[in-house]
């Protein structure tokens, strides 16, 4: 396993450890209040259960030459969506730090995984 694939299975995991433990952990960060248990629910399947098996599917690939390339380029495609959607937020209204702490750890989290394929 290549030290981005690493990277990015421990973060993916932690984040989804953490939301199924802790869900009002992960968005407090940005101010977002799961005072209902249907908003803990929906932090639990989209932080939690994502991003388990996004690490689980980054280890059982890091060996597979064959799906390798296409799992790792669906996890950057994915990471670079969601720092597009934060510079598109940022386009429209003025955000606080952790916004852009993130936008700048998905951007290095899709680099090293484009790296590791060989693209720039």
């Amino acid at each position: 396993m290549t030290p981005g694939i690493l990277l990015n299975a421990i973060f993916f995991l932690g984040m989804g450890l953490c939301a199924l433990a802790r869900p009002a952990l992960v968005v407090a960060f940005v101010g977002l209040v799961p005072g209902t248990a249907d908003a803990r629910n929906e932090i639990r399947a989209v932080y939690g259960g994502f991003g388990i098996a996004i690490a689980a599917l980054l280890v059982l690939v890091a060996g597979n030459a064959t799906l390798r390339p296409g799992v790792l380029l669906a996890v950057a495609a994915a990471l670079l969506g969601m720092a597009a959607g934060r510079v598109a937020s940022l386009l429209v209204e003025r955000t606080g730090k952790w916004p852009i702490v993130f936008l700048l750890v998905e951007t290095a989290l899709a680099g090293v995984l484009l790296r590791d394929m060989g693209l720039p």
